[in-house]
């Protein structure tokens, strides 16, 4: 019998626990009443009348103690409508681009302070009081890196390497902001032929960035050739640094 009494209790309290869990705005009473009944079954099935007095005191005792004297509310999880890890209650700038990364706040950075946040600044360390453009330039943003193969306009995979984010960036963040890209040769070689290959060059930058998202009608090119230097090209160094893509925002 007593093997019995301890099997009827275990389940008692199994089924008064499961219970409590599920109730979400029942007042401990009713945890305390079920309690009672669940105690008072168990008693009466085991030992009889005097147990069921004890089983449902001790039972309505339990109930109230495990569903407590509150409602128990399951908590739901705050929305986080542009996911960028802050709560929408706490999230001071709730419209972040996918990806961007944010604050405690839920707000882009902009270390060098020029008015465009860091995660579209195409020319971070701006100086301090600088006019920049929508890209975060004061000036042109020269393509570093952007090379070509000898003598022709096909970008070298370093370049595309380099180009993919800055065509990616613009699609995403910079869809409305139309650019002007032009080619630039050194001094060696014909006017004409580098002119012609000053042209091709920054025609093909344009094809890539569209190939990877850029709007076709926001891209415009032109090439100049030999003709705007900015740097010696009576050295390697000087000519390394005139063979040059530029991007500057088309008013």
């Amino acid at each position: 019998m007593r093997i019995y009494k301890q099997l009827t209790s275990i389940l008692a309290a199994t089924l008064l626990i499961t219970g409590c869990a599920t109730v979400e705005t029942e007042s401990w009473q009713n945890c305390a009443i079920g309690g009672a009944l669940l105690g008072g079954a168990a008693g009466a099935f085991v030992e009889g009348a005097t147990e069921v007095a004890v089983g449902a005191a001790v039972g309505g005792t339990i109930g109230g103690l495990i569903c407590g004297d509150e409602p128990v509310v399951v908590p739901g999880a705050e929305p986080d409508t542009d996911n960028d890890g802050v709560v929408d209650s706490r999230d001071e700038c709730p419209d972040t681009p996918v990806g961007a990364i944010v604050d405690s706040k839920g707000c882009t950075s902009d270390a060098d302070g020029d008015g465009v946040a860091d995660y579209k600044d195409q020319c971070p360390g701006s100086a301090p009081g600088a006019k920049v453009n929508e890209l975060g330039c004061a000036k042109a943003l020269v393509l570093e890196g952007v090379n070509f193969y000898t003598a022709s306009a096909e970008l070298t995979e370093s370049a595309k390497t380099i180009l993919l984010p800055i065509a990616v960036a613009h699609s995403k963040y910079h869809g409305d902001v139309s650019l002007l890209i032009t080619g630039h040769t050194d001094s060696q070689g014909k006017d004409a032929y580098n002119q012609d290959l000053s042209e091709r060059r920054a025609s093909s930058v344009r094809a890539f960035m569209i190939t990877h998202g850029s709007d076709a009608n926001r891209l415009t090119t032109d090439g100049y050739g030999e003709s705007k230097p900015i740097a010696d090209n009576g050295t390697k160094e000087g000519r390394a640094k005139n063979r040059r893509v530029e991007i500057t925002v088309k008013k």
